[in-house]
């Protein structure tokens, strides 16, 4: 079974900083900081929701900077997760903070109440990029900080963002070699949108911030997760969640509920491309011609509504099948019968 979190969000939590793409309270979609009688509440129904499957789950305190949150106030919700956790229970805890928000102490704190998981928001590794987007903190923060985690024994998770205000596609996929270089087990890619309520929305209608359009993200999530995938890191959010609250305050940017999807398929057409322009170099090109892919990977290859099926009979002016064959993930072969 796909491994399902719980998530609990405890919206802005913790944050000084009011950086240039956040209005996190709409995002989140969510004003109310949770009660430890409401954390047990979710963590009981979850618990019979998933049976045996709780295991391999977390719960997931999103939201806000959690380790930057009052102390009292993270004990309390540390306090009301973590007897949900351990034999017969979750996994452990996953909590989501900034990098300039982790210290020993804080972390040695994690551990008692049995935290498994802590993900930084990099965002970017360009200090410049940092700066414009009002992060307030420094890349060093972030690869001194992904140490230190892994140092405590926690499974480090990074997330980053494409198309901030001031950054370019070989900022992003710089910032992608430079994360991958920490090692972590976990990865979110998040292109930016801009939200109504922000400096960054401020910026677009000035036209001082154009975002990257849908396709031109597309190709370049597609790259990263190629990226991520290769050197074992699991790419476990991409894109945005769909969700009410983000749709009502959506200004501009590369937003699509099916974001991840678009930028699998873009993989696929790729390297389907390269399989064809491999059997048409050895003239052997038909219209007999199947792509093979694994059984499970067959609509991605196809892609939405088969718009990849059709872009590549229309470039090699041929009919072609699809069929399932037992290949690692994102592998196409062809072949002529």
């Amino acid at each position: 079974m796909k491994k399902a979190n719980v998530a609990i969000f405890v919206p802005h939590l913790g944050c000084e900083h009011e950086c240039s793409f956040c209005n996190q309270r709409e995002i989140a979609g969510e004003e109310h900081i949770p009660t430890p009688q409401e954390i047990q509440n979710t963590a009981k129904a979850a618990l019979l929701t998933l049976g045996e499957n709780a295991k391999n789950a977390e719960i997931a305190f999103f939201g806000g900077s959690f380790t930057a949150v009052d102390p009292a106030l993270m004990v309390s919700l540390l306090e009301a997760a973590s007897p949900f956790t351990g034999s017969g229970g979750f996994k452990g805890i996953r909590i989501s903070t900034r990098p300039d928000a982790v210290d020993a102490d804080i972390l040695t704190l994690l551990k008692r109440y049995n935290v498994t998981a802590v993900e930084l928001g990099a965002q970017s590794m360009n200090e410049q990029v940092l700066s414009l987007n009002r992060r307030g903190h420094t890349k060093q923060d972030v690869t001194a900080a992904s140490a230190m985690i892994k140092e405590f024994g926690f499974e480090l998770g990074l997330q980053m963002m494409t198309g901030l205000y001031g950054s370019s596609t070989q900022d992003d996929i710089m910032t992608a070699y430079e994360i991958a270089s920490l090692h972590p087990k976990t990865v979110r890619i998040y292109p930016t949108i801009v939200i109504e309520g922000t400096q960054l929305a401020r910026l677009y209608r000035a036209g001082s911030y154009t975002p990257p359009s849908l396709d031109e993200t597309v190709r370049l999530c597609a790259r990263l997760l190629k990226l991520f995938h290769e050197q074992g890191i699991a790419v476990i959010r991409l894109g945005l969640h769909a969700m009410p609250s983000l749709e009502r305050n959506y200004v501009a940017g590369p937003w699509h509920p099916a974001f991840r999807e678009l930028c699998e398929g873009q993989i696929y057409l790729e390297r389907a491309q390269a399989a064809l322009n491999e059997l048409a170099a050895q003239k052997k090109l038909t219209e007999n011609t199947v792509l093979l892919v694994n059984p499970k990977e067959v609509s991605k290859l196809a892609g939405q509504h088969r718009k990849n099926l059709s872009a590549l009979e229309a470039e090699y002016n041929t009919r072609l099948k699809i069929h399932g064959c037992e290949l690692p993930v994102f592998t196409v072969k062809a072949q002529s019968n």
